[in-house]
């Protein structure tokens, strides 16, 4: 058989090329997305972990009449997500047992987050553990 005049089928390295541009391409612009996605929800797991603080915190005060005063009466199996990817710190007001504040600090690769640690104060005052984090920052990171 005479190969002449005939075509071979396949791709050129020019197109191959092209196709693997195209992918890293789009690669490039979903990774981010993805990993964001992730994150947020891992906050979801923080501000769980805040709000079951909260409301063990709120069910010793009605029983004592007042917030525990040291931190080591905060109990173990509330100082961290389930996740893993916070941990929950507990800091009393005073040594009068008048007020809380819980802080949600992110552990692992869940650290180089944008939002950084979550806070919940007695009062319901939510907040980030940053001190130069922006109001609209602060309510994205709570309501997402």
């Amino acid at each position: 058989m005479s190969t002449t005049g005939q075509r071979q089928a396949g791709f050129t390295l020019m197109e191959i090329i092209l196709v693997v541009a195209i992918v890293a391409i789009l690669a490039g612009l979903a990774l981010p997305n993805f990993q964001e996605h992730l994150r947020r929800g891992k906050r979801s797991d923080a501000r769980l972990g805040l709000l079951r603080a909260a409301h063990w915190l709120e069910r010793a005060a009605t029983a004592a009449g007042r917030y525990p005063v040291d931190a080591a009466d905060f109990p173990d199996m509330l100082k961290s997500v389930p996740s893993g990817h916070y941990a929950i710190q507990f800091e009393p007001a005073d040594a009068q047992g008048s007020g809380y504040t819980l802080t949600a600090i992110p552990q692992g690769d869940q650290a180089a987050d944008r939002c950084g640690g979550f806070t919940l104060g007695q009062t319901g005052l939510r907040g980030l553990a940053s001190a130069s984090a922006s109001d609209d920052l602060k309510a994205e990171c709570w309501n997402r």
